[in-house]
């Protein structure tokens, strides 16, 4: 695999919480040579910089944070983008959709022409829907415009499985997938642990609550949202890994948002993700039950890009 040159650059657009700590897990885990912080908001954009380059001065680390423009986010190696309105106490992730697609369009605007190489990174929400539009408006190859998707969703049900089976989520393979929001499902046929079938693997008398599990995985953002506002630190590991995983050409399989050709949108599926962003899709190898899920999910972010 290729290490990545000195000199490559992520552009995160969007100095809040979520960006600013995409950032922060950038440099404890040195990816990029150079992050550069995007926002109209001056003010906060030029105190995050001065607080998260406090961050790079303990000697680990040899990443540089500076304040950037939208024009030179154009030429980065990947362009992280946050930017959008924060999803409010009893607000669903399509809440959000007409307030943050209008804010995409000004920025990815404002960014062009991109640069060949670079890599669009979508983590806004509903983050379906707003890779889907990113596609269209930057006219970027769409192997090279991806979503966070599923992966922190994934993330959080590996977390769970591995503490009813008394393992290290590293050895639990198990994916939510379809969209981030209300139609996601658990593809429980392929979940394993160790390559060995879930059921088998689990300690003797543990019991899972399918229905359950699946339920709390896709509440947990809410539930944390109710009691501390945002959701931060989960997204900054996953969109921090993403990116490592691009400029290093890792390969590796991620339950990432991409577009899918035959159901018409974008949505998570698991793809290897390398240096030119989604290398390839990986075929699951659904069941019957699990095939009509995702049509269904596929059918119901149609029909918010639809509206």
């Amino acid at each position: 695999m290729s290490d990545p040159k000195l000199t490559s650059s992520i552009a995160i657009v969007g100095a809040g919480d979520v960006g600013a700590t995409i950032a922060y897990s950038l440099i404890m885990n040195p990816v990029a040579g150079d992050i550069l912080m995007i926002d109209p908001k001056e003010e906060v954009r030029d105190a995050q910089v001065q607080d998260l380059s406090d961050a790079t001065f303990h000697g680990n680390t040899s990443t540089r944070v500076r304040a950037g423009t939208h024009k030179e986010a154009g030429q980065c190696d990947i362009i992280v983008f946050t930017a959008g309105a924060k999803q409010k106490k009893g607000e669903s992730r399509t809440d959000l959709i007409g307030r943050n697609k209008s804010i995409l369009k000004s920025a990815v605007s404002d960014m062009q022409p991109f640069a060949d190489h670079t890599i669009l990174l979508l983590v806004a929400n509903p983050v379906d829907v707003i890779t889907y539009f990113a596609q269209e408006y930057s006219n970027l190859p769409k192997s090279q415009v991806i979503g966070s998707g599923t992966f922190l969703d994934s993330a959080r049900l590996r977390g769970v499985l591995a503490a009813k089976a008394e393992v290290a989520a590293s050895s639990i393979d198990a994916y939510v997938l379809g969209e981030h929001g209300e139609s996601q499902f658990v593809a429980w046929s392929a979940a394993s642990i160790g390559g060995v079938p879930l059921e088998q693997a689990l300690l003797p008398g543990t019991k899972l609550d399918r229905d359950g599990i699946a339920e709390d995985t896709k509440n947990k953002a809410t539930n944390i949202i109710e009691n501390k506002g945002a959701t931060n630190y989960g997204i900054g590991g996953v969109a921090a890994s993403i990116c490592k995983s691009i400029l290093f050409d890792q390969r590796n399989i991620r339950p990432v948002s991409h577009y899918q050709e035959d159901l018409g949108v974008c949505l998570s599926i698991p793809a290897v993700i390398g240096r030119k962003g989604l290398v390839r899709t990986i075929e699951m190898g659904l069941n019957e039950e699990e095939k009509g899920k995702l049509k269904k999910s596929a059918e119901a972010l149609k029909g918010i890009i639809d509206a």
